[in-house]
């Protein structure tokens, strides 16, 4: 089965070992999502390194899944609840997983063309990781949090602060087309 990064993004956040990780929800102060908008529903894809589909992200009302390319469910269901919380705020969602004590962001923004843009904080890799933190520090304060064996990374931003964190480029990631 191939995989664009995106896939391996929700993968690496299911067993992840290093994260950028929040106290609570976010953003703080925003009412959680209780099912998702139906101009983001539908079936998402990207493209790997050959410019492939790969596997399919689906999003309803309640969560999401993923699909093979065969049509098989994989990785099992996300679905909103006190440990899949979702947002919606300054045309972003924020998609909020609890991982133990620890709560681990992603960002979705769906573009004009319906496509989605999954974007984190990429701290997982070793040679990156060290810059990451070092220019997240100059913003915000960061605390290392040990617990069974994964590293997160906890900050305790503001809205605007988290805004601002995403303006300044900290949150990266891939597009997803929607199939239509």
């Amino acid at each position: 089965m191939k995989h664009a990064a995106l896939i391996l993004c929700w993968v690496v956040l299911l067993s992840s070992c290093k994260e950028v990780s929040f106290r609570e929800p976010q953003p703080r102060g925003v009412t959680p999502l209780t099912e998702i908008p139906r101009g983001l529903h539908g079936n998402y894809v990207g493209l790997d390194e050959h410019g492939d589909n790969t596997d399919t992200l689906v999003v309803e009302s309640w969560g999401y899944h993923f699909m093979d390319t065969k049509d098989k469910d994989w990785l099992g269901r996300g679905v909103i609840s006190d440990s899949l919380v979702i947002k919606y705020y300054q045309n972003y969602y924020f998609v909020n997983f609890r991982s133990g004590d620890q709560w681990v962001l992603r960002l979705v923004k769906q573009k004009p063309n319906g496509a989605i843009e999954f974007m984190a904080i990429p701290v997982n890799d070793d040679a990156k990781r060290k810059e990451i933190l070092r220019k997240l520090s100059r913003k915000i304060g960061v605390k290392e949090i040990e617990r069974n064996g994964d590293t997160f990374y906890q900050i305790d931003p503001t809205k605007e602060q988290l805004i601002d964190l995403i303006k300044d480029g900290f949150f990266t990631g891939n597009e997803l087309h929607k199939v239509k």
